[in-house]
């Protein structure tokens, strides 16, 4: 063991995870790290394990009996399973807490710490602060993680609080969840054993500190790092007290070099845990988060680069050991006196990286009449049904019945037997990094954290719906990153659509003109709601320029380095009207579809202002963010000298055509596009086909009219002679040709006509996508076969 071979505490520098056996797994993971990766800029505060030999010296074998006899006869079949588990827990902890530590080993354990105290020179005369970990010999394995099963103790200084915090951690592996889960995976319980870790406190109570993980959660997309921060010490995020804020990066571009941050999302971070001042029970205690440090982001652009740089240097490193791709979870904190990040864990993540990337599973609610009750933040993508069992104290567990729907303020490791039992979790507080959100994903339970007022709108008895697929029923459901970085697994050679509208209606919510000039909004309560939005940023440009990038950031991300086509807004007036302050800004016409809409907006003085955040943030997505597989569209370009004045104001504007290998395609859907194919292709590097719109100006009918929408039919023999000039003119400028339109999807004759005249793309809704692909294959077989 590292050469310490008779020795009770080691210190880190002479740990390696050739140590799991010797002093569990966290303990050699820390090790490891503190050895291999401090030099690489991995911070890791310095401590020692306590070797399992001061574990299992401290039982005797009549203690050894007498534990034997309380867990011998637990069976998961029991009825009262749950019941006589706790009474066992109980008894298993008080035989193994009082059992006392050697009095040899407790002086090596003392003589440990006073060295810790002399390297951090503390001068209190009490002794370092430590934190006191549990750290199990079948934990933190690849298959199994064991994850919140053994007890953390924090703030603990002197030498009687430490031999009394690692007694508390060595009984700490007869909790009720260990118990339980050791039982589900097969191990025995007198096989594992306990060792302790003793680090030096990191003073994140004067700080933040959180969770990372170096995949995404939800997904088990591998290309982003998700973190999670809080205010106070990380006991909170982990145990789900808060709803962290949340950071992503991208690693593949953060390896070429871009530092920005993909996406992030501000959470309400509830309280905080801070040390317990004087002399008191508790060494920590929780604290209500002041308002301004819950409105405000607890760490800055230039830490979270730093933490994904650590996540990725961890990541790498444990690959390299195990041979494959490993994936980690990771705990960190900010010291607030030196002001510094630290990794105070890290082990396998075990239920996202495990995930079949070659099974799509889907799952929707037809609207029958539901209510929306409450929204919160998804765990996973199901959805479940049951009644509502509300939970407030560990006392009512035991009123929880199989099948019910845990509904709680949040869990604690405790709770596992009885979430186990569950057909889904909501929780009031908490985060998808927390507790309730790890266990869900590993029991594939439906779950959804952060529903604040869940308690007040629940009661136990309810029948609900829990959704956390697609759409807006009883919980809403799915976040933007993880809708996109899920379809990423789908067999498709990127995004062929990607309409910047959606993203501004959705997150940005205001007028772009009302954000450059809220002094000309004219309703007082939309100067209230910008002012509000943009209370974390400089300006409303910022606002809208980082919100913008980020969502389409998040795009260009999940499908790397696979094209993804952004359309520029295309908005009608009367839709640009209903976004916030937007009345101030827009005419009204009689006809929007064919008014002051797309690329005839761009350069007009009476919005060129805001298309220049459009191309900012566009400019920010392919340089700082380095994601060049974004390829611009121009949507409704009526003439050439039309696109001539975009595409030079574009250029004015950072966006130069060629420049780093930016593509800008135009949207082909007005009859003028496809008379003039070469003069149009000769300005732009290939097109999208509208065909909605060009069947609708072909037909000259408007398909949102009853009266008239049965005319409306890409089949007709016009509108197909138009794709088939389209198509031809790309095929002899050389240039891309493609189609967004439904008509592929609802007419197998439409795909297979583009298909003959030689189409390059066709751009599907992700639902039709796995049935398209089978109908066009079929068809090129056939049209092989000729």
């Amino acid at each position: 063991m590292g050469g310490a071979s008779g020795d009770v505490a080691i210190f880190f520098e002479r740990l390696s995870m050739k140590d799991v056996a010797s002093v569990g797994g966290k303990n050699a993971s820390l090790g490891e790290m503190y050895r291999q990766l401090r030099p690489l800029g991995v911070r890791v505060p310095n401590g020692f394990a306590v070797h399992i030999d001061a574990f299992r010296a401290s039982l005797s074998r009549k203690d050894l009996d007498a534990l034997h006899a309380v867990l011998d006869p637990l069976d998961k079949s029991d009825s009262d399973f749950v019941h006589k588990l706790a009474i066992a827990g109980q008894k298993c902890r008080d035989i193994v807490y009082k059992a006392e530590l050697t009095p040899e080993h407790t002086e090596r354990i003392l003589e440990a710490y006073r060295k810790l105290t002399a390297e951090y020179e503390d001068s209190s005369g009490l002794g370092v602060s430590v934190a006191v970990r549990s750290s199990a010999t079948a934990e933190d394995l690849p298959s199994a993680s064991f994850a919140g099963q053994h007890d953390t103790y924090l703030n603990i200084r002197g030498e009687a609080q430490l031999i009394q915090a690692i007694k508390r951690c060595n009984a700490s592996l007869f909790t009720d969840r260990a118990i339980s889960y050791r039982m589900d995976q097969g191990f025995d319980h007198f096989k594992v054993f306990l060792s302790t870790g003793v680090m030096k406190m990191v003073r994140s109570d004067l700080a933040s500190s959180g969770v990372m993980f170096s995949i995404d959660t939800e997904t088990g997309f591998k290309d982003a790092v998700f973190i999670t921060a809080s205010v106070g010490l990380g006991e909170n995020v982990v145990l789900g007290n808060v709803d962290p804020d949340e950071f992503f990066v991208h690693k593949p571009t953060f390896r070429k070099g871009a530092r920005a941050v993909l996406r992030r999302r501000l959470g309400r971070k509830q309280v905080k845990m801070v040390f317990s001042l004087g002399t008191t029970r508790e060494p920590v205690r929780n604290t209500p988060t002041p308002v301004n440090e819950r409105e405000s982001y607890c760490l800055t652009d230039e830490q979270v680069m730093e933490l994904a740089d650590c996540a990725i240097k961890i990541e790498d490193h444990y690959s390299a050991i195990n041979g494959h791709l490993s994936p980690m979870d990771i705990e960190w904190a900010l010291d607030g006196v030196d002001h510094k990040l630290y990794i105070v864990q890290a082990r396998p993540e075990t239920v996202a990286s495990q995930k079949s990337l070659v099974k799509i599973e889907q799952y929707d609610i037809k609207p029958s009449g539901f209510e929306v009750i409450t929204t919160g933040r998804a765990v996973g993508t199901k959805v479940s049904t049951g009644t509502v069992r509300v939970i407030h104290s560990t006392e009512e567990l035991q009123r929880f019945t199989k099948g019910e729907i845990l509904v709680s303020d949040t869990t604690t490791p405790d709770w596992e037997p009885i979430m186990k039992m569950a057909s889904g979790i909501i929780t009031a507080r908490g985060g998808r990094t927390c507790h309730a959100s790890i266990v869900a994903r590993e029991l594939g339970i439906t779950a959804v954290v952060g529903a604040e007022d869940a308690l007040h709108k629940l009661k136990t008895g309810d029948s609900i719906t829990i959704s956390c697929a697609e759409g807006d029923d009883v919980f809403i459901v799915e976040s933007f990153h993880t809708r996109w970085f899920r379809l990423s697994f789908l067999p498709c050679d990127g995004i062929g659509l990607a309409r910047m509208e959606f993203i501004i209606n959705e997150y940005i919510k205001v007028h772009p003109m009302a954000l450059l000039h809220p002094e000309r909004v004219v309703h007082v309560n939309d100067y209230e709601i910008i002012k509000r939005l943009t209370r974390n940023f400089k300006s409303g440009a910022d606002f809208m320029v980082q919100t913008l990038s980020e969502g389409l950031g998040t795009l260009a991300a999940g499908f790397y380095p696979r094209d993804v086509v952004v359309r520029l807004s295309d908005f009608k007036t009367n839709e640009y009207s209903k976004l916030i302050g937007g009345s101030a800004f827009e005419p009204k016409e009689e006809n929007p579809m064919i008014g002051w809409r797309g690329a005839s907006r761009y350069a007009h003085p009476n919005y060129a202002e805001g298309f220049a955040l459009e191309c900012a943030a566009i400019a920010r997505v392919r340089e700082q963010m380095g994601l060049t597989n974004v390829i611009v569209m121009i949507p409704f370009v009526r003439t050439v000298k039309e696109a001539e004045n975009v595409l030079a104001y574009m250029a004015s504007k950072g966006l130069p055509r060629g420049s780093n290998g930016l593509k800008v395609y135009f949207m082909c859907e007005i009859p003028n596009n496809v008379i003039q194919i070469d003069a149009f292709l000769a300005l732009f590097d290939g097109f999208s086909i509208g065909s909605n719109d060009l069947t609708q100006l072909t037909l000259g009918c408007d398909r949102d009219s009853a009266l008239v929408s049965d005319l409306f039919d890409e089949r007709d023999p016009g509108v197909q002679t138009l794709l088939k000039w389209a198509i031809e003119g790309a095929k002899r400028c050389k240039k891309h040709s493609g189609i967004c339109g439904q008509a592929p999807s609802d007419y197998p004759e439409v795909a297979q006509f583009l298909i003959e005249q030689g189409i390059e793309s066709i751009s599907l809704v992700p639902d039709s996508l796995l049935k398209t692909i089978v109908a066009v294959n079929a068809i090129e077989k056939r049209l092989a076969s000729k």
